[in-house]
């Protein structure tokens, strides 16, 4: 069914045994004020074609999952800690719609993921929209702003293994072990003793540097992940209903055992195979293992206006005009001014209505208004950096293809969270309207 209304708008008896949150905290508190300015009404009504009016329960308030995402990703915290966190902490409550102080974690932390899906990323889009809004009614961010944009790229690395031989044929054999109990098939052999102890050769042969031994070690790995690939399928021929289960888990060994060093577009982990290998050239990172994210700011403010997964390792080029669409769409508003990229953006395939800046070495003595713009293109560099060391981007923990779009647009809305925040911490008499 259709979510309820949040308990602080509910017309309720008052119960004697419940602390009014407004008697407990301070109404001039930062989060306080900051839900003054964020749209809510606009998400109730984004949000309530997604449900059924007549079928099952009634859902919980959107304020509720809006407000628990946007804590969760502004204060760089799991789903299951941004739930025990919400149950201490007044002013988060408050946030979140709630008019009584609770002493119960008011959802499942597995709602937010099955919420997050349902929404999908046109919705997490307007939840960035939200913050985008909330900026402009309190004047921290105005809209000649969108005049003067920043656009750059990064890499949003995925929590797995670093990738190595010898692990993605383990765990590929595991995968397949741990199918075939659950669906019944009586594997001949699970070298789940053998396959540990070759595992364990190979860690210790290669910090002894003996690489023969452990090449031979890996070998045995990709025989023992061949062989139980083989039994399966074997052992489910002629049964069309397996076949369907173990259809992508098979597809997936086949690429892993045919893969070679030299090849491209290889399988980097079993669990988030959409993974890829990007070379950024760092010194200190040469390579990492994720999916490249667009990021457009405000060259002024910061403010995040645009965070797009770009699947394919694309060049940064044939990125931008993917990456000045979304922001248009989240902005409500035509990009016309003045966008600002880096060498990397050579031959790129804008063609709209705003002129696109190449901003490469600049002279120090630059006294033009459009040479001192062109020196904040460097600004969106520390923003990606707060983007990565403060919100979740540096390591992305949700699942697959979607789960890397929704965490690239969710560390947006994290990031102009704490502006927000920060921006309202430095005028104490600013109060949301009524």
């Amino acid at each position: 069914m259709k979510p309820r209304n949040p308990p602080i708008e509910a017309d309720r008896q008052a119960d004697m045994f419940k602390v009014l949150l407004e008697d407990i905290i301070d109404m001039k508190h930062e989060l306080v004020r900051l839900a003054g300015y964020i749209p809510w009404d606009e998400f109730d009504k984004e949000f309530g074609s997604l449900y059924q009016t007549d079928r099952g329960r009634p859902a919980e308030p959107t304020r509720l999952l809006v407000g628990l995402h946007y804590l969760k990703e502004a204060f760089n915290l799991s789903d299951e800690r941004t739930i025990k966190e919400w149950v201490e902490n007044p002013y988060w409550q408050y946030f979140c719609g709630m008019k009584y102080f609770e002493h119960k974690i008011p959802i499942d932390p597995s709602q937010m993921t099955k919420w997050r899906k349902k929404v999908g990323e046109a919705g997490v889009e307007k939840m960035l929209a939200g913050t985008v809004h909330a900026a402009l009614d309190m004047k921290a961010l105005r809209t000649k702003s969108f005049q003067k944009v920043n656009v750059d790229t990064t890499v949003q690395e995925k929590a797995i293994h670093y990738p190595t031989d010898a692990r993605l044929y383990y765990d590929m054999r595991e995968k397949l072990v741990r199918m075939a109990e659950e669906n019944g098939v009586a594997l001949r052999q699970s070298y789940v003793r053998l396959g540990k102890e070759a595992l364990f050769q190979v860690a210790r042969y290669t910090h002894a540097r003996q690489m023969r031994r452990a090449a031979k070690k890996i070998r045995k790995l990709k025989t023992y992940l061949g062989r139980v690939a083989r039994d399966i399928e074997r052992k489910i021929e002629g049964d069309t209903e397996k076949r369907k289960v173990f259809s992508a888990a098979l597809a997936l060994t086949v690429r892993v055992l045919a893969q070679k060093r030299t090849d491209s577009k290889k399988v980097y982990s079993v669990h988030a195979p959409e993974v890829e290998c990007i070379a950024k050239g760092k010194a200190h990172k040469k390579y990492e293992f994720g999916v490249k994210v667009g990021v457009a700011t405000t060259s002024r403010e910061g403010i995040v206006i645009g965070m797009r997964a770009l699947p394919g390792n694309p060049y940064d080029g044939h990125t931008l005009s993917e990456s000045i669409e979304q922001a248009q769409r989240i902005i409500a508003h035509d990009l016309d001014g003045d966008v600002f990229v880096d060498r990397g953006y050579k031959g790129h395939d804008y063609d709209g209505r705003a002129t696109v800046h190449i901003v490469g070495r600049i002279k120090r003595n630059v006294r033009d208004a459009l040479g001192r713009w062109k020196k904040r293109r460097a600004a969106v560099e520390p923003e990606i950096g707060h983007l990565k060391n403060d919100g979740r981007l540096g390591r992305n923990y949700l699942l697959g293809a979607l789960g890397d779009m929704l965490n690239a647009i969710l560390c947006g809305c994290g990031q102009n969270i704490r502006k927000l925040l920060a921006f309202l911490s430095r005028r104490p008499a600013l109060i949301a309207h009524a």
